[in-house]
């Protein structure tokens, strides 16, 4: 053993795997109410790219992020 009392080496690994997420660029902070969202592209469903800026203006608009699976099923 260590010497450590038993956790503080977990801790101590949770703690320094968050502090270098957050020191890597392209990491995203949350943004707060009434905030603008930065623009992005990303490829649309029919893999044209499309742009969040496209969309200005309009009332609402909604997001849906989701994983492609490509595990056999």
């Amino acid at each position: 053993m260590s010497g450590r009392p038993p956790g503080v080496a977990r801790l101590i690994l949770v703690s320094t795997t968050l502090a270098s997420l957050l020191m890597v660029p392209g990491v995203a902070l949350p943004l707060e109410v009434g905030e603008k969202a930065p623009d992005f592209t990303l490829p649309s469903t029919m893999g044209e790219p499309i742009s969040l800026s496209q969309f200005r203006g309009q009332k609402h608009v909604l997001l849906e992020f989701y994983v492609r699976d490509h595990a056999p099923t």
